[in-house]
């Protein structure tokens, strides 16, 4: 039977990450996927060019930028190993990189540059440390046994192996596409362990047919807005674009929003954020014989104007003949606009899975699990990042609490 010091399930961002620290650690390690490629969500993450960090990341504050029921879990891998060890990573093996957007990482070519650098550092094990790769090759069964020490066997399809440590990087459930399964929560719920409920997040919100018809000719446009969401004193805002489709609403600011969003409840946009719109309008009556939706697209796109013209027989006259109370009606309805989504477009369109193992069965030093061995990482934990480079530095961050948690813990065979 092969016998390995860890066996780390999901060769995702954490799992190539974990697998590379903990073979550099000296550990004999063995990374195990049912795809047979590495990496899918990295390769197609960042429009073909992974937003691989965030450099404005507050590890003393998760809670900014990151959500669950402990985001403040995170503080002690985030701190631990911070973006910037991760853009030294970066630097270290030539890969150009830029800032696209609020402190948004890129790299400047492809995402394989990423991918191949983790790929290089699993080959780099020191003191013995190795990564054996198996791919394709499914999970069967896990079983744990302290007789005559502390290990586990996993059955899997390319034969038996044991380990005395066992690592589940499976992600979640997002993006179905490229391989996400139920594997981690299942493992967790093997073992005694609670889960927050899963939920897509950083996900495209929809409405009714009926309710979105007078948008569907919006499809395509996009502006800058405010979006918020939540009640009481602290309401949950960002300020970014946002996307109409046929079906909803995307986009950057629909993103960041859907995480916080709960069903039933709901969402209000500014479509004009930076704009005293009432006022401006009934300023330009003294100054323009045009009809109110023309003036209005000298500050939205014509056909946002002409859609919520459309609305009411008041906003259809020229600008001079609109009354000032039917002004003010309008630059409420669309700085003011409340709406209640129907749903999102799920786990096919969601960037990221939000709930997931419960931060109290983890330790947040290492990551283990109150299981003695099982450790869980990334996505597959209740810990969830804003969009932007968030959600990766998670992953790195995790990972190498777990590697270096794992290192401590166990001796090289």
């Amino acid at each position: 039977m092969n016998r390995f010091d860890v066996l780390i399930i999901g060769a995702g961002a954490a799992g190539l990450f974990c697998a590379g620290v903990a073979a550099q650690q000296g550990l004999k390690v063995l990374l195990l996927d049912h795809s047979p490629k590495v990496a899918e969500k990295i390769r197609i993450s960042g429009g073909g060019r992974s937003n691989f960090t965030n450099k404005d990341i507050d590890i003393r504050s998760p809670h900014t930028h990151f959500l669950g029921n402990n985001p403040a879990f995170a503080r002690s891998a985030l701190s631990r190993y911070t973006a910037q060890d991760f853009i030294s990573l970066v630097q270290k093996h030539g890969i150009g990189f830029h800032e696209k957007h609020k402190g948004q990482l890129f790299c400047d070519r492809s995402a394989q540059d990423l991918i191949d650098l983790l790929l290089r550092e699993c080959d780099a094990g020191a003191m013995g440390g190795s990564v054996t790769r198996w791919q394709p090759a499914s999970l069967l069964g896990l079983q744990f046994s302290d007789s005559p020490q502390a290990h586990y066997t996993a059955q899997t399809s390319q034969g038996d192996v044991t380990a005395s440590a066992v690592v589940v990087a499976t992600g979640g459930l997002s993006i179905p596409k490229i391989g996400a399964t139920d594997l981690g929560y299942r493992l967790a719920r093997q073992f005694g362990l609670n889960l927050i409920e899963p939920r897509p997040a950083l996900v495209p919100l929809t409405f009714s047919a009926a309710e979105w018809q007078p948008y569907v000719a919006l499809a395509g446009l996009s502006l800058p807005v405010t979006v918020s969401t939540g009640t009481g004193k602290s309401p949950i805002r960002f300020h970014e674009d946002l996307l109409f489709t046929h079906r909803g609403l995307s986009g950057p600011a629909v993103l960041q929003i859907s995480s916080y969003w709960q069903p039933n409840g709901e969402i209000r946009l500014n479509l004009l954020p930076d704009t005293a719109l009432a006022a401006a309008l009934i300023s330009a009556k003294q100054s323009t014989k045009k009809t109110l939706p023309n003036a209005l697209s000298a500050w939205l796109p014509a056909r946002v104007a002409d859609t919520w013209t459309a609305a009411q027989p008041q906003w259809q006259r020229s600008l001079p003949d609109t009354p000032d109370k039917a002004l003010e009606q309008l630059a409420n309805a669309l700085q003011a606009w409340a709406l209640t989504p129907s749903g999102t477009e799920g786990y096919a369109k969601a960037e990221v899975t939000a709930g997931g193992v419960d931060t109290r069965d983890l330790s947040q030093q290492t990551m283990e699990s109150k299981q003695p061995g099982l450790y869980f990482i990334g996505e597959v934990v209740d810990v969830t990042g804003w969009l932007g480079g968030y959600n990766f530095q998670w992953a790195w961050s995790s990972a190498h609490a777990c590697a270096m948690g794992l290192a401590a813990r166990l001796k090289p065979l």
